[in-house]
């Protein structure tokens, strides 16, 4: 279950640099790779749903292996 896990967190924190790369462009330069590279098709709306719940996912298991590793 550990290298299950593993791997979905790699996942996730690939989409989350593809989603902070691309708020990064769009803060400084005004431009959206992701509706440049698919046309703002249906692709556009999974990517960014695919982002949005790698990033809820990334903090589920943060404040899982925060809570598991306490030293108290």
């Amino acid at each position: 279950m550990n290298k299950f896990l593993n791997i979905v967190q790699g996942i996730c924190y690939i989409l989350i640099i593809i989603g902070a790369l691309n708020w990064g462009l769009i803060g400084t330069m005004n431009f959206n790779l992701v509706e440049y590279l698919f046309n703002e098709s249906i692709l556009t709306r999974i990517i960014y749903i695919a982002v949005g719940i790698a990033a809820v996912i990334s903090i589920i298991l943060t404040v899982k292996y925060t809570i598991d590793n306490r030293d108290y």
